[in-house]
């Protein structure tokens, strides 16, 4: 069973992959309208553009943000198992204990 936090980053992940999706799709529909006439079309590439460039920039500053907390994360374990090594010596081989409980079942 997914915890919270593993399911809001999958959703998270999903969201951006779609808004990657949606944003590519509609610079190639910029792309193909760029010719075709009328001042309200036109108008309306405008503000399409402006608003396909802040997408692009708020999705930046989500993938920064998500490698900042990536770091913090990573920098925090790292303090942990200089702090206390033998607890994460234990830890570990728990770990490694259950994975070949399980494994060696199969």
């Amino acid at each position: 069973m997914k915890s919270e936090t593993e399911v809001r980053e999958v959703t998270r992940a999903k969201l951006v992959a779609d808004l990657k999706s949606v944003i590519n799709d509609t610079e190639e529909l910029l792309r193909a309208t760029a010719n075709q006439g009328g001042e309200s079309l036109g108008a309306v590439r405008d503000r399409v553009a402006e608003r396909v460039a802040r997408a692009k920039a708020d999705l930046t500053e989500i993938g920064e943000d998500a490698i900042a907390r990536g770091k913090a994360a990573a920098q925090t374990a790292d303090e942990y198992v200089h702090t206390h090594p033998w607890q994460a010596v234990g830890v570990a081989a728990a770990i490694g204990l259950i994975v070949g409980l399980l494994t060696q079942r199969r």
